[in-house]
């Protein structure tokens, strides 16, 4: 069978394209030499099962080590209960030793009874005094665990490391989706960790890196030396301003491009065919993607992500923002400041889901808004939308959980049911500014590339008690936007959120102005 980009489940050297995962793994190995315990951690769907099972392999077949990877996630369905727990995490022990390892390796089958709390400590203190080679054990999905069985697991982990390695393994690695700090919360303790924590057992925390560029590169060429088929430079370059080089990100784009979107393997891959599975990949909200969605609702993630997307994340340092490092940890966000939704992906499945609510009360045909000529008349765009908000806006803003950002969620979600599959809208957050930048690309009727299309550009801003009109700053920014997309026209909207404001009904209405320079400008005040 032809290799594949996979998308589900870890990578197999003879049936996918991938990069050596060893070398995602950086100094590792020196951590499991100098007998440490510790991290690593990463977004799901980056490499981690690939990686660990390929370290543990390798570690092994050089004779200095018993290495083995086990999952701790049937653990999971035992939620408090320390010994189902605990039972689960050893049966996970004793059933990938008898599969991967060799028999005289193996962890020997403990005998029944023994004390809840105790059990795994004395599997791997026995196992380690009848081994001969030192061992070690990768725990991975160990934050499937939670509360009391995750405290129980740990502390044992923790009472054993100062028998290692004659009487406990040499070295022991948390795998999961955060670092040792979200653990404690995970058992309901406080995140911060003290010298007398079960969770202090960590020497340090590796995070699994994205794809480079020229690693991403380096990965498509492999298809393209074994089918012939080239993607062209602006394709790749297109790939990863979308994915960033998130690992699930990559491979699904290019696997709906190679396998699901029929383009022959004698055709070059372009970067609208890139767009294009972009597209489709988020219509599809494949399980990547709901995993991120699933989160959005809980507290820490909405005080983090909803001021993103209102453009009014607070400054100042947030490097010891448990909020902030969590979110990151899940890959909802970047791993720079300022803080921003992670990958444009992201951001339009994000926006989508939060604009679904508004979406499924948008009544319209997208051909009314459409020329003669088979050019978007933003005009009617706008006034439509004024007319549609007077009747609406108390409606769609009452009990918004993403207050911030209801109001421009709400037009997104408007002009996306607009467009509706027939262009493509790319949306900027400025982050600490306070605006939305939105532009609208369309396939008008003579255009040959995506260079030609009609573009059209949006700024959407919100009126917040006790700041001034934002009309001066917003114009600006506009005008900004517009020399940045070389454009000499767009729309400013502005949401009046104020305590004090006017009905909708009353307040919304529609104007045209300028830039300081001259750019023409539709204002709509709503």
């Amino acid at each position: 069978m032809a290799k594949f980009f996979n998308t589900t489940g870890p990578c197999r050297v003879k049936d996918h394209y991938m990069l050596d995962p060893l070398h995602r793994l950086g100094d590792v190995r020196l951590l499991i030499d100098d007998k440490q315990f510790f991290v690593i951690y990463a977004p799901r769907q980056t490499g981690k099962t690939t990686a660990l099972e390929s370290l543990a392999s390798a570690l092994t077949a050089e004779g200095k080590y018993t290495a083995l990877k086990f999952s701790c996630e049937m653990g999971q369905a035992f939620a408090g209960n320390i010994k189902g727990a605990e039972d689960a995490v050893i049966e996970a022990i004793l059933t990938n030793s008898e599969i991967y390892l060799p028999p005289n390796l193996q962890c020997p089958r403990p005998k029944r009874g023994g004390k809840t709390g105790t059990k795994l400590k004395a599997l791997l203190t026995a196992w380690a005094q009848v081994s001969p080679r030192p061992l070690v054990l990768f725990f991975d999905e160990i934050d499937a665990l939670v509360d009391a069985s995750l405290e129980s697991v740990l502390r044992q982990l923790r009472d054993g490391f100062s028998n290692r390695p004659h009487a406990f393994p040499q070295s022991i690695v948390l795998c999961g989706l955060r670092d040792v700090r979200d653990y404690k919360v995970l058992s309901g303790g406080e995140p911060r960790l003290g010298t007398a924590s079960p969770f202090n057992i960590k020497s340090d925390s590796l995070r699994l890196a994205n794809f480079t560029a020229a690693e991403m590169e380096a990965l498509y060429s492999q298809h393209t030396a074994t089918t012939g088929q080239p993607f062209e430079p602006e394709a790749t370059a297109k790939a990863w301003d979308l994915t960033e080089g998130q690992p699930w990100l990559v491979n699904a784009l290019a696997n709906q491009v190679v396998r699901k979107m029929g383009i022959p393997t004698s055709q070059t891959i372009t970067s609208l065919d890139i767009e294009k599975a972009a597209q489709e990949i988020i219509l599809a909200r494949q399980t990547h993607l709901d995993s991120l969605v699933d989160k959005l609702a809980k507290p820490r993630v909405q005080r983090m992500v909803a001021p993103v997307l209102a453009g009014i994340m607070t400054g100042g340092d947030l490097t010891y923002s448990d909020d902030v490092s969590y979110v990151r940890d899940l890959g909802l966000i970047g791993s720079k400041d300022p803080v921003r939704i992670a990958k444009p992906i992201y951001r339009e499945v994000i926006v989508r889901v939060l604009a679904s609510r508004a979406s499924g009360t948008i009544d319209l045909e997208r051909k009314s808004f459409v020329t003669a000529s088979g050019l978007l008349d933003v005009n009617t765009i706008v006034q439509e939308f004024a007319v549609w908000w007077k009747r609406n806006a108390a409606f769609m803003l009452r009990g918004n959980y993403y207050s911030e950002a209801a109001a421009q969620l709400v037009f997104m979600a408007w002009l996306q049911r607009v467009v509706n599959g027939g262009g493509i809208i790319d949306r900027e957050y400025g982050v600490g500014r306070g605006r939305i930048d939105v532009l609208v690309r369309w396939p008008g009727p003579h255009s040959k590339t995506t260079r030609d299309w009609q573009r059209e550009a949006f700024e959407l801003k919100v009126w917040r008690d006790g700041r001034p009109d934002p009309l001066k700053d917003g114009l600006l920014q506009l005008e900004r936007y517009l020399d940045g997309s070389n454009l000499k026209q767009g729309t400013l909207v502005i949401f009046d959120r104020r305590k004090e404001a006017l009905p909708s009904a009353t307040r919304t209405e529609i104007s045209h102005t300028q830039t300081p320079k001259g750019y023409a400008v539709m204002l709509l005040r709503a």
